[in-house]
This record gives structure tokens, sequence and C-alpha cells, in this order.
């Protein structure tokens, strides 16, 4: 076996560790022995020796991937990492696999349909946290902030259980799968874990008129992500299956000033 990877970003380098096979890959600047996208010729060999491939390039205008590959993917597995953006605001109703799509972003949700109609394994994810890219990080580095809206949730997932369950999907049929842990909160109770954890104060609570538009269009959505059909299909089981657990599992990986830190007197507005 022989996985080729489209994009090999954060999560895209954690499912190559994971699935132990051999692995080529594109960046777009072909650094670190991966191949440069839009060079042809090395990418249709490399897809020519491929058995699987994975994308994790998000979508322009279009699909990148599809538009100038996608005469090259018949007859290969293949997996796209898309987003549970597409689902759009749900008012804090739970979506599955079967929620309309209706994302705030149109390219988005057209290349999720694309890479669909294509014989995908399509895997929607949610807010992805891990090492060196977790709520502890932006605490730790001042950029953390809280909104006041309690009742604003969100899925969230560790990138060990996105790499999980994409090699869990290599034996699965095609079709969309909800990659997302078990217990859907708001930012602020993420932030504040956080902060307790770290032993510091949380952060100040900002107004949305101060946040970039994409940041105020985050905070407009509120939904709560069913992961039921990749638990069923694909024998998936989220190892992080909160946020507190994969908080915990990051906390472990940082330097011992962070993680040793004596967690903050409990408080009672902390949740």
């Amino acid at each position: 076996m022989r996985l080729f990877i489209f994009g090999l970003g954060y999560a895209a380098s954690a499912i190559a560790d994971a699935s132990g096979w051999p692995i080529l890959a594109t960046t777009r600047d072909g650094r670190a022995g991966t191949i440069r996208f839009d060079d042809d010729a090395a990418v249709r060999a490399g897809l020519a020796a491929a058995t699987h491939v994975l994308s994790s390039v998000p979508p322009g205008e279009n699909d990148p991937v599809l538009a100038r590959y996608g005469d090259a993917l018949d007859g290969r597995w293949l997996g796209y990492l898309s987003s549970t953006g597409v689902y759009g605001d749900a008012g804090g109703a739970w979506v599955d696999e079967s929620a309309p799509i209706r994302g705030r972003r149109p390219a988005r949700n057209a290349a999720d349909a694309a890479w669909l109609a294509h014989g995908a394994r399509v895997f929607r994810l949610p807010g992805i946290y891990g090492p060196g890219r977790s709520p502890l990080d932006r605490v730790a580095a001042g950029t953390a902030h809280r909104t006041g809206l309690a009742d604003q949730v969100f899925s969230r997932i560790h990138v060990a259980d996105i790499a999980s369950g994409v090699v869990a999907g290599f034996t699965a049929p095609p079709g969309a799968y909800n990659l997302a842990d078990d217990l859907p909160t708001s930012q602020d109770c993420v932030i504040e874990q956080a902060a307790a954890m770290l032993g510091v104060p949380p952060p100040a609570v900002v107004e949305l008129a101060s946040l970039s538009p994409a940041a105020r269009a985050f905070y407009a959505e509120n939904r709560r992500v069913a992961n039921g059909k990749a638990k069923r299909v694909l024998g998936w089981r989220p190892l992080y299956p909160d946020y507190r657990l994969g908080l915990r599992a990051v906390s472990a990986t940082m330097s011992p000033a962070a993680a040793s830190a004596a967690p903050a007197a409990a408080k009672s507005d902390q949740r």
C-alpha cells in the first residue's frame, strides 16, 4: 500500500504518521522532500504508484486537486478532509451527515460535493487542535480571548483522532463521515479550562465587533456535530472524547514550565 497526500499540513502529517505506509506528498513549494504541487510530471508519477490518495488542500474558486489532477485519480481509494462548516448554522442543534449543506463558504460546499461525486470518503472536521495548535498554546501566548457567548457551542477534534479516523476509513465505503469529539461546548469553557491548567487567569471577554469578519462569522454559527456514523461504520472511537482529556494530552507535550504550573483556585464564575 502507498499513500499519496495532497497538502502535507498539520492534520495530513498526523495521518501520514498513523498510516505506517510509504508516503508521497505535495506542498506548494516542494519543501522537506515533498513534491511541488504544480510539478505535473512528478505528481502524476506519484499518483500512478499510489493505492490511496488523500487531499487536505482547501478550495479556492474551485477544488485545485480535482481541477488539475482529477483525471488521474480513478481506481484508487480517495479521501478528502472537509469541514463541518458545510452544515452552516443549526441554532445549536445536532447535525449528522444527512443534514443539508448550506455553509457560508460556497467553494467549500462545492468541493465537498465534488469529492463525494468522485467516490471519496469525505471526512468533515470541526475545530482542530493538538500539540502546538491548541487553546493552551493560545492562552500561553496571550492571544486567546473569551466572547461571553455561553450558548454558542461547537465541536472540536484532537489531531490524533483525525488520524485514527482516516486510517479506519481506509477500508470503509465512500461517503461523508463526521469526525468530532463527544462533547460540543462553548469556546469560553475551553479557554477557561486551558487557563486553569496553566495557572493563569482566564483572558478577557472581547466585543464581537472588535474581531475580524471571519471570526464574527464563525461565532454567528451554532451547532453540535454528531459522530455516530463514524463510530458505527468505521468502528472508530475518539481517544480524546472531550476537550478536557484532549487538553491534558496536549499539556503533557508542552514545556515543563507551562505544563506543571499549579492550577488556579476554583472560582464561582468558572464553568
